[in-house]
C-alpha cells in the first residue's frame, strides 16, 4: 500500500478485500490498459476476473449470494479500479447502482428474480436517465412510458447510457401519467422500469434499439451508447417496486450512492497521477540533478499529494454517512464536486512534470489527461453538486431572526 489515501478504522475483511483489488489492479489491468483503451476495446478479461472476484457483487446481501459489503468497501474498490483504469470502474458503476436500487426499492419478486444473478455478473445492469434533449433537468424528460392491459408500451429516446451494449437489464426513468392527474409535479410523474434484453447493438429486442458506442475523448472500452424506445412492451411487473411515481426518488437515491462512486473514482485516477508524477520526476534529470530535487517540482508535488488526501478523506467521509443510514446528498455532494475538481489539477501537474513526453501516447499520462474531464461532467456537473450544496447548507443554516 502508498504512504496516501489511508483509510483508518477498516476491519480485517475490509483490508484482505483491498489487498486482493490492489494486487489484481496492479497485475491485471495497468500493464494492458493503455493498449486496450488505444484500441476503444471492451476488457473482457478483466471483466472475467472481477467476476470472479466477486466484486458485481460486493454490495449484494449475502441471501442472493453477494458479499454483503458497504458502500465503504464498495468505493475504496473502486478507488483502487479506477487507479488502474477508470473505464473498468464505470462498468462495475452502473451495475452497482442498479442493483443498490433493485435491493432499497425492488419487490421480493424483483430482487428474487435479479440478485443472484447480478451477484454473479450474469446479469448485468445499466442505467438510463438523461436525454438528447437534457442533461441534469431530469424533470424535462420526454420519454413515457403508457399502461396497456398487463403492460406497459414505452417509446422514447435515451441518451449516455453506460454499459448499453453489454448490460442485459436496463433500469429505465419515464413518464407515466396513469393514475397521476394533469397538473402533478413531474417528478412525481415518473417511473422506473426494468427492461430486460440481449447484450449487443442493433434491435436487442423487439422495440428496444442500441444503436451503437459513442465515439468519445476518454473514458474508452466502456460501451457508451444511446438507447431507442419504439412501442417497446414490458410486463406490469417490470415497474421497479410495483407502483408507478416513484421513479425520480428511486433513481436520485441510486445517484446519490454513484456520486460517492464518482468521487472514488476521482480519487483513483488522481492517485495514479501522482505515482506516474513523483515516479517520473526521480528519473527526468536537467541542471545535473533529477527535476525532483527542484524546489518548482517539490511545491507541485506536495499540493498533488495533498489533494490526493483530502479528496480521499471526503470520499470516505460521505460513504460512512450514507452506511449510517443518515442522508448524505451534502457529503456526497461535496465528495464528488472536489475529488473532480482535484483530480482534474493534480492529472494536469503530473502532465506538466512529464513535460513534452506527457503529449505522447506512450505515457499512460496521456490516457488519465483524457480521462479526468468525465469526472467533472459525471453523475451531475460540478454546477449541479454546487447548487444540492448550497441548496443542503441553507437547510442546515436557516436564518433564525
Amino acid at each position: 500500500m502508498t504512504r496516501l489515501a489511508q483509510t483508518a478504522g477498516l476491519n480485517d475483511i475490509q483490508r484482505e478485500i483491498l489487498a486482493t483489488v490492489r494486487d489484481f489492479v496492479d497485475k491485471e489491468i495497468i500493464p494492458v490498459a493503455t493498449q486496450l483503451e488505444h484500441r476503444d476495446e471492451y476488457p473482457t478479461e478483466i471483466v472475467e476476473g472481477l467476476k470472479e472476484l466477486g466484486l458485481f457483487g460486493l454490495m449484494i446481501p449475502e441471501e442472493y449470494g453477494g458479499l454483503g459489503e458497504s458502500l465503504l468497501t464498495y468505493a475504496l474498490c473502486v478507488e483502487e479500479i479506477a487507479r488502474g483504469w477508470m473505464s473498468v470502474s464505470g462498468i462495475i458503476n452502473t451495475h452497482f447502482i442498479v442493483a443498490y436500487m433493485l435491493k432499497q426499492h425492488g419487490t421480493q419478486e424483483q430482487k428474487d428474480t435479479f440478485l443472484p444473478r447480478m451477484a454473479l455478473g450474469e446479469v448485468r445492469g445499466a442505467f438510463s436517465m438523461s436525454e438528447p434533449a437534457l442533461g441534469s433537468d431530469v424533470s424535462a424528460i420526454s420519454s413515457k412510458g403508457v399502461k396497456d392491459g398487463d403492460e406497459y408500451v414505452l417509446n422514447g429516446q435515451k441518451m449516455w447510457l453506460t454499459n448499453g451494449g453489454t448490460s442485459t437489464l436496463v433500469a429505465v426513468l419515464c413518464r407515466s401519467d396513469e393514475g397521476h392527474p394533469e397538473g402533478t409535479a413531474p417528478h412525481k410523474s415518473m417511473t422506473t422500469f426494468l427492461v430486460e434484453k440481449e447484450p449487443g447493438f442493433g434491435e436487442v429486442r423487439p422495440g428496444l434499439t442500441i444503436p451503437g458506442k459513442i465515439d468519445k475523448m476518454g473514458y474508452k472500452g466502456v460501451d457508451t451508447t444511446e438507447l431507442i424506445m419504439d412501442d417497446l412492451r414490458i410486463p406490469a411487473n417490470r415497474v421497479l417496486g410495483g407502483t408507478t411515481g416513484r421513479g425520480f426518488y428511486q433513481m436520485m437515491d441510486g445517484v446519490e450512492v454513484g456520486r460517492v462512486n464518482v468521487a472514488a473514482r476521482g480519487c483513483g485516477v488522481a492517485q495514479r497521477a501522482f505515482e506516474l508524477g513523483v515516479s517520473y520526476a526521480q528519473q527526468r534529470h536537467t541542471f545535473g540533478k533529477p527535476i525532483a530535487q527542484h524546489q518548482a517540482i517539490q511545491f507541485k508535488l506536495a499540493e498533488m499529494a495533498t489533494k490526493v488526501e483530502a479528496a480521499h478523506a471526503m470520499m470516505v467521509n460521505a460513504a460512512r454517512k450514507k452506511d449510517s443510514g443518515e442522508r448524505n446528498d451534502l457529503e456526497a455532494g461535496m465528495a464528488k464536486y472536489l475529488a473532480s475538481e482535484y483530480c482534474k489539477e493534480v492529472v494536469e501537474d503530473a502532465f506538466r512534470i512529464h513535460g513534452g513526453y506527457g503529449f505522447s501516447k506512450e505515457y499512460e499520462i496521456e490516457r488519465l489527461y483524457r480521462e479526468a474531464p468525465m469526472l467533472l461532467i459525471g453523475e451531475g456537473t460540478a454546477e449541479i453538486q454546487k447548487m444540492i450544496i448550497g441548496r443542503r447548507l441553507l437547510e442546515e443554516y436557516r436564518f433564525q431572526g
